[in-house]
């Protein structure tokens, strides 16, 4: 993350207000002895100046204070992949893992000083959305902040876990190529997501290889969950020549998918083969089995920690991004396509 001017003080604060460095502290500590005035003046000038209350004295051998695992919507199958990872290895160095949800309009400038008031050695964001400001605030506050899966990337020296998006996009669409689809359509999360692009163009690289042409209703972009995998995979199957295979960006678009495909009544694998991504805990319970590409979600997790205490201890770091390999896992939702349903292009 980029340098940052010096943090402000009390004594900044105080000098501002025109009062004494007590009186700030007053203010801070939720004190009632202060004029109404004062207190205003001194919080619109603790704000102004982003200031952040020194964080506790910790040390490794203590173990004391704790990283926070942030999400920025409701925990999924996906997301307790994450936290198992983190959690175990918190276990190891006995650090605490704190969990939590903060969605990216609830990010104020309040919120850093309250993770350095709780203690907290580094942050965790998780398919997060962060902006320019807010990592400025982070910087300030000297809090060490690692990416999982970052919905953006504003600046190149955010540190970020991931996968090999590309590489699992294109064993997954060329799986369904090896079984003679040539109709497969890709179902994505949000357009502007570094790993929804990475898989998309995975996706298109291998039917571009194979001399396939995508036609552009065959890709849909929503959010990775199960009802966009229903409304999107409808949209395809209801095309005039609808697609013979799907390629949904995670598990549970993948689920969403398979059951819009019952509700038109087609089976799977029959009639539709469907592949995903992740291989969360979903995949081996669905119905056919989901054959889907194995990203490492524990080992992110664990591989975030550590990095994020290795960045609180001042360490430096060989790259600011690390992507673990993917894999596919072949199950029962794929087939080979019908003779009567794979013409080359729609």
């Amino acid at each position: 993350m980029p340098v940052s001017p010096r943090r402000a003080t009390l004594a900044t604060v105080a000098a501002s207000a025109g009062v004494s460095v007590a009186t700030v502290s007053k203010v801070l500590n939720g004190r009632s002895d202060v004029a109404p005035a004062t207190r205003s003046l001194v919080q619109s000038l603790l704000q102004q100046h982003d200031y952040v209350a020194p964080s506790p004295r910790r040390t490794e051998a203590t173990g004391v204070g704790t990283i926070e695992v942030q999400f920025d919507t409701d925990l999924t199958a996906y997301s307790a992949e994450i936290i198992q990872g983190a959690v175990e290895a918190g276990a190891e160095v006995g650090i605490g893992v704190v969990i939590s949800i903060r969605r990216g309009r609830e990010r104020t400038p309040g919120w850093v000083r309250s993770l350095i008031s709780a203690g907290r050695r580094a942050l965790i964001a998780v398919t997060s959305e962060l902006t320019s400001a807010q990592l400025t605030a982070l910087s300030r506050a000297h809090l060490p902040l690692v990416v999982i899966d970052p919905l953006n990337l504003p600046s190149v020296r955010v540190t970020s876990i991931g996968s090999t998006n590309f590489t699992g996009g294109f064993a997954a669409t060329q799986h369904l190529l090896s079984l003679g689809h040539r109709r497969i359509a890709y179902l994505g999360g949000p357009a502007s997501a570094a790993c929804n692009q990475a898989r998309l163009h995975g996706y298109r690289a291998a039917m571009e290889a194979e001399g396939v042409p995508v036609p552009p209703a065959y890709v849909q972009t929503g959010h990775f969950h199960y009802p966009d995998g229903m409304v999107t995979g409808a949209a395809v199957l209801d095309l005039a020549q609808a697609p013979t295979a799907i390629f949904a960006a995670n598990d549970e678009m993948a689920l969403g998918v398979m059951e819009a495909a019952r509700a038109r009544g087609l089976r799977i694998p029959e009639d539709l083969s469907v592949v995903g991504f992740d291989d969360t805990q979903l995949a081996p319970m669905a119905s056919p089995p989901l054959t889907t590409v194995r990203q490492p979600l524990r080992e992110m997790g664990g591989v975030a920690l550590r990095t994020a205490l290795r960045l609180a201890a001042g360490e430096k770091i060989d790259s600011h991004h690390v992507e673990l390999a993917t894999e596919l896992i072949v199950r029962g939702s794929t087939a080979p396509a019908s003779p009567t349903s794979s013409a080359l292009a729609p």
